[in-house]
């Protein structure tokens, strides 16, 4: 009779041959935290702007929300399901994380000037505490595409190493193949 396999360990196969399938779905994920991380923060990000005004400030951050949202599509078009990567949409792709952490590094740039200048700096502590949590937020947002994009452009390296990983069920019983009888004689 065959062992079953635990729950568990069933539950983590499985997810295991869906991510040799697709392996490209470890970047999206990163991607898609990058966009829910800068979503759920988004609310300090607009005090920020609010407060300090600074040149384009508000179109970095209505940038950086649409562009996030049309990498993640971009990025399930050019993968689509058992057809070959779609080049130009990951090319659409790369294009869009690049406009990402720009609009990233330039807004975190207006906080520095407004942070360091001459007359009437703004201090982020008391109720203007929003403007370094706006900081953080800018800093791990731009960490986290920056990874999602090294992981798409990493993809043909490590999705071999993927595939490699074995995730066969071990069945008891097939090992001595030679010991069934199938001459159909009843002893």
């Amino acid at each position: 009779m065959a062992k079953k396999p635990s729950v568990v360990r069933e539950f983590f196969r499985k997810r295991m041959v869906a991510l040799k399938r697709k392996p490209q779905i470890i970047a999206l994920l990163v991607l898609v935290a990058a966009y829910v991380y800068y979503s759920l923060n988004l609310s300090q990000i607009a005090n920020t702007t609010a407060l300090i005004n600074g040149p384009h400030m508000g179109l970095a951050e209505f940038s950086t929300m649409l562009f996030s949202a049309l990498a993640l599509v971009t990025f399930l078009n050019a993968f689509p399901h058992r057809k070959k990567a779609n080049v130009p949409m990951l090319v659409l792709t790369f294009l869009m994380i690049g406009v990402l952490i720009f609009c990233d590094y330039y807004y975190g740039g207006r906080i520095t000037a407004a942070l360091t200048r001459e007359d009437s700096p703004i201090s982020p502590t008391g109720k203007n505490a929003f403007v370094a949590v706006a900081q953080g937020v800018l800093r791990v947002h731009m960490i986290l595409v920056i990874i999602g994009a090294a992981l798409l452009a990493l993809l043909p390296a490590y999705s071999p190493l993927i595939r490699k990983i074995n995730t066969n069920v071990e069945v008891a019983g097939n090992s001595d193949m030679a010991a069934i009888d199938i001459s159909g004689e009843d002893a």
